[in-house]
């Protein structure tokens, strides 16, 4: 008979530690360290222009867009996560008056990979980022078609889903005031008939 080695669990600060010197990103998951995937090339540019586009759009707008390097610390859940792109309204609010770790953004934007293991931790992950009281705005790119879904925090505190689809679509960032071409989104792409299976 198999015996399960217990999987061995990690402090928030030990995981922090860890974060500071290693080669590659992992999340934190109330205990467990997760390596992140790499990421395709298609992944790279639509995270690319995503962040360049609203770089620029909200200059002066008292909001500043983040990329993946900047770490997500959600208390309710103990999870910390590094969201493609991440807003933030006003000025950010540090964990432990850490400069690597955010509590507030008021969009998050993820590019998703071909699996249903990410699409399901997606789903997982806006349960986690619902729990952030600034947070108002979830956008979902699928890199391997023309598709962009939105759920938007309306005024009731309810969540209101949009779908785009086509390369001739415009999608509204609500949160921010500011809309992007779907053609701009998949700058440089190539979309190619049937899905390719690939990695985040």
């Amino acid at each position: 008979m198999l015996t399960q080695t217990p999987q061995r669990t990690y402090t928030p600060d030990e995981y922090r530690k860890l974060e500071q010197t290693a080669e590659f990103r992992s999340e934190y998951r109330d205990g467990e360290i997760v390596p992140m995937t790499g990421g395709t090339i298609n992944h790279n540019r639509i995270t690319g222009s995503i962040y360049a586009f609203l770089k620029y759009a909200l200059r002066g707008k008292n909001a500043e867009p983040f990329m993946s390097d900047l770490r997500l610390w959600i208390p309710r859940y103990r999870r910390a996560t590094y969201p493609d792109v991440m807003v933030i309204s006003g000025e950010p609010v540090f964990n432990q008056e850490r400069n690597d770790e955010v509590l507030n953004p008021i969009l998050i934007v993820e590019v998703l990979s071909n699996s249903t293991e990410d699409f399901d931790l997606e789903n997982n992950k806006f349960r986690f980022y619902r729990s952030i009281p600034e947070f108002r705005e979830y956008i979902l790119v699928d890199q391997y078609e023309f598709l962009v879904e939105q759920y938007l925090k309306n005024e009731s505190g309810q969540w209101l889903f949009q779908e785009y689809e086509g390369e001739s679509a415009t999608i509204s960032f609500a949160s921010v005031g500011v809309q992007m071409s779907m053609s701009d989104i998949y700058v440089g792409v190539v979309i190619e008939t049937g899905k390719n299976q690939g990695n985040q």
